[in-house]
């Protein structure tokens, strides 16, 4: 599969800042969600984005809460802990002229520790080495960080089969090249 960072540069592929590129930085684990990965991700969202909190954890990019708050998201919080990234993130924020967002330059689990606001939607999608899923699912889970009836989206390679809360309800999932992705509601109310 190509990778979009080979150019450079992502595309955003919906909503008002559809064409917007966006920098990608050359850094160590990097793996911007690819085009059609977004496009299904967001087509599946298409009914609850409009007017929803989200959160992106390790943002890298930030492709997945710009795209959020392209296609109608009313605050996106970004989480990165690389300076480079957060750099490259405020700066395409800022001639995007995206508001109601807001960058975190801090480590994603550190983050979740810290009482913050309850979220529509969130963005997982840590980097492909470890096993980060289990100890944020848990985080996001045992913190508050999700409304009841919230949406989670999980990326992982497509052999991994993260350990998740029992009562997050599988609500789609698919495959592009390596990359497993999948969509699952909170089900705890």
């Amino acid at each position: 599969m190509r990778t979009p960072a080979a150019s450079g540069k992502l595309r955003i592929i919906g909503g008002t800042l559809r064409g917007s590129r966006i920098d990608v930085p050359n850094a160590p684990g990097l793996r911007p969600t690819p085009d059609r990965v977004r496009e299904t991700l967001f087509n599946w969202l298409a009914p609850v984005i409009d007017g929803a909190r989200c959160l992106d954890l390790f943002a890298g990019t930030g492709a997945l809460g710009i795209e959020a708050w392209s296609r109608g998201a009313g605050v996106v919080d970004f989480v990165e802990r690389d300076a480079r990234l957060v750099a490259a993130l405020r700066s395409d924020l800022t001639r995007l002229r995206v508001t109601d967002a807001t960058v975190h330059a801090t480590d994603a689990l550190a983050f979740l520790h810290n009482t913050g606001h309850a979220c529509d939607i969130v963005f997982l999608d840590p980097p492909f080495a470890g096993d980060l899923w289990t100890s944020t699912a848990q985080a996001l889970d045992m913190r508050g960080w999700l409304k009841p009836g919230a949406w989670i989206y999980i990326e992982a390679p497509s052999e991994a089969r993260p350990s998740l809360p029992e009562h997050w309800l599988l609500h789609r999932e698919a495959r592009a090249g390596d990359v497993g992705f999948a969509l699952y509601r909170n089900g705890d109310s």
